[in-house]
């Protein structure tokens, strides 16, 4: 018998509220099983089950109060479950041996039923298998705090054949996006959470019948021995499937694109996500052509002015937070421009001897996180925040930067960048991009950055007022470089220009500060030297 023990809290949280069990008394569980949430007035945590058994108690029933240690269930070994049922089996049993004794002829044509037996067994163990073998698909745990997500899309369909480690779908939360793969090989034999839905952690939201498809190739060799050989090339197109990353996969499915259809470029021979789209793009533009005559002959073409679409999980994130963001910060932006002619020479004299040196190649981010930094050790309010009534100052610069991706804005943080050289923040930028156009960061990569750098520049931007990513108290707004005469010692000169915007909490960040931290990037930016010499 284990008990299910309420988890400490966390500092200060002395109570929980259980919100959910994803069990009922008499269930079986698995270790490390999600079985009850609990909700505190900061954070909701998961209690997984502590070893494999049967759910047998539970103490704590939804809407209960509990306090870190308090029991909230136990669980009975499973073998101790079934231990009665073998002592109760001779009991039912010894009435029968006696009754032979009056009906001896009886036991004569016992031989033939015997006989029988194994033709009629033999079909059994072909059923139970098929029982057995049904794997649940559950939604993955998705992070602290993280109570649900919303299903984006199944790859799959019922009846399908999927691949161990093939990716089957994509669950949304307000943070990330979670790949849910096939835990074996076989058959989607059950979708139980449709596109869209609301799950939580722990739910079960599909069923694999494992080996379905090596079911099947025998029975076909059976009838015929010619169909024999149409299995083999289904095993090679799953064997390619496991090769695939999964997003490749991904851009498989969204764009409907068959890659093994498609010209691998990748190092190995392997498929990347750059030949998916490339083939969905020139797909796209060539039925283009001949589309035109059938839409005139179509009415619905005309019925499709508007198309209503329901927000992501992750976009509806990203407006309640940016729009918190303006109702909380007195926010206020001031600009100053540079002049990258320095960064630039810098950058063209050494960035083939950077890149075979360090196999990354040198961009204008690492410039710009250094000169940040500089700028926030000499002004320590704009690396703080506000915490009811105290401030918070960071003695530690981890910097986020902004992401632009097809599922929107993610700032992942390069931690501690201020012990960081010019290539190793080179190496995590590209490191996290990656990471943000995959969809594959997780919560720990996108919190507690204590400044943030976005650049508009990318997309061609002139200037703008970025908002600022709470709780943090500035922003650094990059643009795009442009060419334009500026007066430079009596002369007029062509120089590569850039705006600068920092916006910032004008509650904790004074004009003077916030027009200083810009002066201060400008001139660390124009003479290199300095912060690399930290004069």
């Amino acid at each position: 018998m284990a008990d299910i023990l309420t988890p400490a809290l966390g500092e200060s949280v002395t109570e929980a509220t259980v919100a959910r069990w994803t069990k009922k008394a008499g269930d079986a569980v698995k270790k490390d099983e999600v079985l009850v949430e609990l909700d505190t007035d900061k954070v909701s945590l998961e209690v997984a089950a502590p070893a494999d058994g049967v759910l047998a108690e539970i103490k704590a029933a939804d809407g209960a109060t509990v306090t870190p240690g308090a029991v909230l269930g136990r669980i009975e070994a499973a073998d101790a479950a079934a231990a009665p049922k073998p002592a109760e089996a001779p009991k039912a049993e010894a009435p029968k041996a006696e009754a032979p004794k009056a009906a001896a002829p009886a036991a004569a044509p016992a031989p033939s039923p015997k006989a029988e037996a194994p033709k009629a067994e033999a079909p059994k163990p072909a059923a139970a298998p098929a029982a057995a073998s049904t794997i649940e698909i559950k939604t993955p745990v998705m992070g602290e705090s993280v109570a649900e997500g919303s299903i984006g899309r199944w790859t799959k369909k019922v009846g399908d054949k999927v691949s161990k480690d093939e990716v089957l779908v994509e669950i949304e939360t307000d943070k990330v996006a979670v790949e849910v793969s096939a835990p074996a090989d076989g058959e989607l034999a059950e979708i139980t959470a449709d596109n869209g839905a609301t799950v939580t952690p722990g739910q079960v939201i599909g069923r694999i019948n494992a080996g379905a498809g090596a079911a099947v190739a025998p029975a076909a060799k059976a009838d015929a021995p010619a169909p024999a050989e149409a299995p083999k090339p289904a095993a090679k197109a799953s064997t390619a499937a496991e090769t695939l990353s999964p997003a490749v996969q991904r851009a498989a499915a969204e764009t409907g694109v068959d890659p093994s259809t498609v010209q691998p470029t990748g190092p190995k021979g392997n498929v990347l996500k750059g030949d998916i789209l490339q083939a969905a793009a020139s797909a796209s533009s060539a039925p283009a052509q001949a589309a035109p005559a059938p839409a005139a002959s179509t009415p619905a073409a005309a019925d499709d002015r508007e198309v209503r679409v329901k927000m992501t999980r992750l976009r509806q994130t990203i407006a309640r937070r940016l729009k918190e963001s303006q109702n909380t910060a007195a926010q206020l932006t001031t600009f100053n421009e540079v002049d990258i002619t320095s960064v630039m020479a810098m950058r063209g004299q050494y960035k083939d001897a950077f890149e075979k040196r360090h196999g990354v190649k040198l961009g204008f981010m690492s410039f710009f996180v250094k000169a940040v930094i500089a700028a926030l050790k000499e002004l320590p309010a704009i690396n703080a925040e506000i915490d009811g009534t105290d401030i918070v100052y960071k003695n530690h610069y981890d910097i986020g930067m902004a992401v632009g991706t097809d599922r929107g804005l993610v700032v992942p943080v390069v931690r501690d960048a201020d012990r960081m050289s010019l290539a190793e923040i080179e190496k995590e930028i590209a490191r996290l991009g990656k990471l943000a156009r995959d969809g594959e960061l997780t919560l720990d990569q996108l919190q507690g950055g204590t400044f943030t750098i976005t650049n508009g520049g990318v997309y061609g931007s002139l200037m703008s007022t970025p908002i600022l990513n709470m709780p943090q108290s500035g922003i650094l707004g990059m643009h795009n470089i442009v060419q334009r005469p500026m007066a430079v010692d009596g002369q007029v000169v062509i120089r590569p220009m850039m705006y600068l915007a920092l916006s910032y909490d004008h509650r904790i960040v004074d004009g003077k500060e916030a027009v200083t931290f810009l002066v201060r990037v400008k001139e660390y930016l124009e003479d290199p030297n300095r912060f690399l010499l930290d004069v």
